[in-house]
């Protein structure tokens, strides 16, 4: 085992379900007229998983992918981590079955559930990993939320979507290369803004819970809205001083696609031009934390990034959660 000076994106991929959903199907049942949905959040569609598909085989999807595109031997891949908020089951955690499937036989399986930050906090911990012991990773972002939402809650019903994104790390002698700066913050006092109250151990299930009691509901939109832009704007203001980079270092932007507008007050509050927003919400809506790397996959497919480039990444949602990682290529 050798340390590495750093990490570096060995390999991109992603995964969305086939089933397309219009936002005039949810306007519709939801009783709102014709635009409304995008005008408030920039979505036009996104995707459902199908019946029975699994999180673990959008997981599995966006992981192959990720490993096809490195073309690295499997055997080398020491560590699995899968961010999501939909596992296969509670327990047991669905990172070693997704491990299994991509034939990952040396490697270590964690699930990570960090919300909408989730990918932050996993690409964060990956880092590490690669630096104090020299050897790949892999991080997966996954959720089926379609599965989680109320229908009949306009806050969350017109937001979430299913996807996966997925990076391979490998270790680097760039310095320049990898995690160049990182803050990560939390707020527990909001700690209820959005949640599942059913299946912890506060609430378990049981015979005759209401089934609403499963589902996520938002509590308060328009707080969620302001605590976002707060949280993603001083996270990110704080990663490019530890980076000691300023905005206008910044090559691309690559946020949670939790709302156009919330990344567009973003990327105003740190000085970042519209042009170098990375934007895929229109097409998949909120995945929550497969936001991010499902964006960097097709940010690479559409322009691949080039050596040099310092990618802002920043997130934030329920716990309240957040972070940002200012990452070299």
């Amino acid at each position: 085992m050798s340390r590495a000076a750093a990490s570096r994106i060995a390999g991109f991929g992603h995964y969305a379900p086939e089933r397309r959903i219009e936002n005039a199907e949810i306007e519709s049942q939801l009783g709102l007229e014709p635009g409304w949905i995008e005008r408030r959040t920039g979505i036009r569609s996104r995707r459902w998983a199908r019946e029975g598909e699994l999180l673990t085989d959008l997981a599995a999807h966006a992981g192959l992918a990720a490993l096809v595109n490195a073309q690295m031997d499997r055997s080398d891949i020491a560590l699995t981590i899968l961010a999501t908020s939909t596992p296969d089951h509670l327990l047991p955690p669905s990172a070693p079955l997704l491990a299994h499937r991509l034939g990952l036989a040396n490697s270590g399986a964690i699930d990570l559930a960090g919300a909408c930050s989730g990918f932050i906090y996993a690409l964060t911990l990956a880092d590490g990993f690669v630096r104090s012991q020299g050897r790949p990773v892999l991080v997966v972002a996954a959720n089926i939320l379609s599965r989680r939402i109320n229908p009949a809650e306009r806050a969350s019903a017109v937001l979430f979507a299913d996807a996966a994104g997925a990076i391979l790390l490998s270790p680097s002698t760039n310095q320049n290369e990898g995690l160049l700066g990182v803050d990560l913050a939390s707020d527990g006092s909001r700690y209820d803004l959005i949640s599942i109250p059913a299946g912890g151990s506060k609430r378990p299930f049981a015979t005759g819970t209401a089934a609403e009691e499963c589902l996520m509901t938002m509590r308060d939109g328009r707080e969620m809205f302001a605590r976002a832009v707060q949280m993603m704007t001083r996270c990110a203001r704080q990663a490019l001083r530890d980076a000691k980079l300023e905005p206008s270092d910044v090559s691309r932007l690559i946020p949670h696609q939790a709302n156009a507008r919330i990344f567009d007050v973003v990327g105003d509050n740190l000085g970042i031009d519209a042009d170098r927003i990375v934007r895929t919400i229109a097409e998949y809506g909120n995945s929550s934390a497969a936001t991010i790397p499902l964006s960097l996959s097709l940010a690479h497919r559409a322009r691949p990034f080039v050596a040099g480039e310092r990618l802002l990444l920043t997130a934030a949602g329920a716990g309240l959660t957040g972070g940002a990682v200012v990452w070299g290529i």
